[in-house]
């Protein structure tokens, strides 16, 4: 309607040319700008953006790093597949076995990989330790229950704290012995800890419904990885004595007898105990080492050994050829009435 009006006038009136034409370029700006706005292409430059909430936020960080429990929860989260774990390890392996092997650095191997199945071992004693603290708060929390639901939940929660330490503590042992699996894999000798046990456990079940069952289950797992159910034989030998054919071929006659035996050496690096130790590993059989304690009895500290030996009340006793500290256990298991299996004729000590 505003351009007929404009054309009308221009007919009726040569002399307001210029005014329309001002009026003209008014109105086509007008509509230029309105489509521009229409678009919305045109973003006026003070507007700031929306600000994310609170919830958007937390969601694209947990998107970006995953979620994570704090120490004080439970974790949820599932433990790593057994296919999984063997592959890593294995690689780990592969990968510095085929990187140091040939060079320079390849008698360093050895301690290389013992410090990688190591690694797990530590990891391990870490995590008792937390067990240890866990167990202690547990026993303080049932002190101090009034009835309210506050204490309640602090126990249960820190229960399943436990649990999940229990869980953590079975999964670093599997993987300390499929690491050690490869050790022996690449180095011919078995894995063997140079301080504290080398011992594999279950985890606990369900069957765990309170946090007194949890503490005395606990109590009762440790004990039988420490004390193995089974025939107990103990062996002696000198350091000196390293018949391994004779040695392992007795020992395969007492495992004929008793299938279920459990080896108890005295821990020495060299000689009959070191050989009947290695036996051990091979063939599966359950062995508790028994190290002297130099540092409380000194001298005497191998025939202390010898004591505590005996005190498990051993089946029976292999005594090799050797020194005075074999006689001495031989003579003493006599006493309480151990059978003895006495090849110290043979010499070698």
């Amino acid at each position: 309607m505003a351009r007929d009006r404009l054309r009308l006038a221009v007919r009726a009136s040569p002399c307001l040319l210029p005014f329309v034409a001002m009026k003209a370029a008014r109105v086509a700006a007008r509509d230029r700008k309105g489509d521009i706005m229409i678009d919305g292409t045109d973003i006026p430059a003070d507007d700031l953006p929306i600000p994310e909430s609170a919830t958007a936020y937390l969601l694209q960080e947990m998107q970006l790093y995953g979620y994570r429990p704090f120490e004080d929860e439970p974790d949820q989260r599932p433990l790593p597949e057994a296919r999984l774990v063997d592959g890593a390890v294995a690689d780990m392996f592969d990968g510095l076995v085929s990187a140091l092997v040939d060079t320079r650095i390849e008698p360093d191997l050895e301690d290389l990989l013992w410090g990688v199945v190591n690694v797990f071992h530590r990891a391990i004693d870490r995590v008792e330790r937390d067990l240890d603290d866990n167990e202690q708060a547990q026993k303080r929390m049932q002190r101090e229950q009034d009835g309210s639901e506050v204490k309640s939940v602090e126990l249960e929660r820190t229960l399943a704290e436990g649990m999940t330490m229990i869980e953590r503590r079975d999964t670093m042992e599997y993987f300390r012995d499929a690491a050690a699996d490869q050790f022996r894999a690449f180095v011919h000798k078995p894995w063997l800890p140079r301080s504290s046990s080398k011992v594999n456990r279950k985890a606990l079940t369900s069957a765990v419904v309170n946090s007194r069952d949890f503490i005395n289950a606990r109590k009762w797992a440790d004990k039988q990885v420490l004390v193995p159910a089974g025939t107990r034989i103990a062996i002696s030998s000198g350091p000196a004595f390293n018949d391994a054919r004779f040695i392992c071929a007795t020992l395969d006659k007492i495992r004929a007898k008793f299938p279920d035996m459990v080896l108890l050496h005295g821990a020495t690096s060299s000689g009959g105990e070191h050989i009947a130790a290695l036996w051990a590993d091979a063939c599966g059989v359950p062995s508790v080492p028994f190290e002297p304690d130099w540092d409380k009895h000194k001298r005497a500290a191998p025939f202390k050994r010898n004591d505590v030996v005996l005190e498990t009340m051993p089946k029976g006793l292999l005594v090799f050829p050797g020194t005075g500290i074999q006689d001495n256990i031989r003579d003493k298991a006599k006493a309480i009435g151990v059978k003895v299996w006495d090849f110290r004729h043979l010499g070698g000590a």
